[in-house]
Protein backbone atom coordinates (compact mmCIF):
# COMPACT_ATOMS: atom_id res chain seq x y z
CA UNK A 1 0.00 0.00 0.00
CA UNK A 2 1.20 3.53 -0.74
CA UNK A 3 0.12 7.10 -0.03
CA UNK A 4 0.50 9.33 -3.08
CA UNK A 5 0.20 13.13 -3.10
CA UNK A 6 0.16 15.20 -6.31
CA UNK A 7 -0.10 19.00 -6.54
CA UNK A 8 -2.62 20.82 -8.78
CA UNK A 9 -1.75 20.41 -12.45
CA UNK A 10 0.55 17.46 -11.71
CA UNK A 11 0.07 13.92 -12.96
CA UNK A 12 1.12 10.34 -12.44
CA UNK A 13 2.43 10.05 -15.99
CA UNK A 14 1.33 7.23 -18.25
CA UNK A 15 1.66 3.93 -16.41
CA UNK A 16 0.23 0.48 -15.80
CA UNK A 17 0.16 -1.96 -12.88
CA UNK A 18 0.97 -5.66 -13.39
CA UNK A 19 -1.54 -6.68 -10.72
CA UNK A 20 -3.87 -3.69 -10.98
CA UNK A 21 -4.50 -1.09 -8.27
CA UNK A 22 -7.27 -0.20 -5.84
CA UNK A 23 -7.34 3.54 -5.19
CA UNK A 24 -9.15 5.52 -2.47
CA UNK A 25 -9.21 9.33 -2.78
CA UNK A 26 -8.63 10.90 0.63
CA UNK A 27 -8.58 14.55 -0.51
CA UNK A 28 -8.69 16.51 -3.75
CA UNK A 29 -10.06 16.00 -7.24
CA UNK A 30 -8.50 14.07 -10.10
CA UNK A 31 -9.24 12.86 -13.58
CA UNK A 32 -8.16 9.44 -14.80
CA UNK A 33 -7.35 9.20 -18.51
CA UNK A 34 -7.48 5.60 -19.77
CA UNK A 35 -6.18 4.48 -23.13
CA UNK A 36 -8.62 1.83 -24.36
CA UNK A 37 -7.61 0.63 -27.81
CA UNK A 38 -7.59 3.77 -29.95
CA UNK A 39 -9.91 5.72 -27.63
CA UNK A 40 -9.51 7.90 -24.53
CA UNK A 41 -11.86 7.30 -21.61
CA UNK A 42 -12.01 9.82 -18.75
CA UNK A 43 -13.43 9.60 -15.24
CA UNK A 44 -13.31 12.20 -12.47
CA UNK A 45 -13.11 11.34 -8.77
CA UNK A 46 -13.05 13.35 -5.54
CA UNK A 47 -12.56 12.82 -1.80
CA UNK A 48 -14.33 9.76 -0.46
CA UNK A 49 -14.55 7.97 -3.80
CA UNK A 50 -12.63 4.91 -4.93
CA UNK A 51 -11.72 3.34 -8.27
CA UNK A 52 -9.62 0.55 -9.73
CA UNK A 53 -6.99 0.31 -12.43
CA UNK A 54 -7.10 -3.11 -14.07
CA UNK A 55 -3.93 -5.14 -14.65
CA UNK A 56 -2.11 -3.89 -17.74
CA UNK A 57 -4.48 -0.93 -18.27
CA UNK A 58 -2.59 2.21 -19.36
CA UNK A 59 -3.62 5.31 -17.38
CA UNK A 60 -2.58 8.86 -16.54
CA UNK A 61 -4.02 10.38 -13.35
CA UNK A 62 -4.11 14.20 -13.46
CA UNK A 63 -4.80 16.59 -10.58
CA UNK A 64 -7.60 18.72 -12.06
CA UNK A 65 -8.43 20.39 -8.75
CA UNK A 66 -7.13 23.43 -6.91
CA UNK A 67 -5.54 21.53 -3.99
CA UNK A 68 -3.20 18.55 -3.77
CA UNK A 69 -4.85 15.16 -4.09
CA UNK A 70 -3.96 12.42 -1.65
CA UNK A 71 -4.54 8.80 -2.60
CA UNK A 72 -4.20 5.53 -0.73
CA UNK A 73 -3.32 2.82 -3.23
CA UNK A 74 -3.24 -0.95 -2.74
CA UNK A 75 -1.32 -3.00 -5.31
CA UNK A 76 -2.58 -6.61 -5.39
CA UNK A 77 -0.68 -9.47 -7.04
CA UNK A 78 2.67 -7.72 -7.45
CA UNK A 79 5.18 -10.32 -8.64
CA UNK A 80 7.71 -11.16 -5.93
CA UNK A 81 10.65 -8.77 -6.29
CA UNK A 82 8.73 -6.82 -8.95
CA UNK A 83 7.52 -3.25 -9.13
CA UNK A 84 3.84 -2.38 -8.58
CA UNK A 85 4.10 0.19 -11.40
CA UNK A 86 5.39 0.20 -14.98
CA UNK A 87 6.03 3.52 -16.75
CA UNK A 88 4.41 3.52 -20.20
CA UNK A 89 4.89 5.72 -23.28
CA UNK A 90 2.14 8.21 -24.12
CA UNK A 91 -0.27 6.13 -26.23
CA UNK A 92 -1.42 9.25 -28.12
CA UNK A 93 -5.11 8.53 -27.52
CA UNK A 94 -5.74 11.47 -25.15
CA UNK A 95 -4.54 14.64 -26.94
CA UNK A 96 -3.53 17.53 -24.72
CA UNK A 97 -2.64 15.41 -21.69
Amino acid sequence: MAQITVNPGGSSGWHSHPGGAIIVVQTGTLTVYRSIGSQCQTSTYSAGQAFIERPGEVDNVVNTGTAPYVLFVTFPRVPQGGSPRTDEPDPGTCPGI
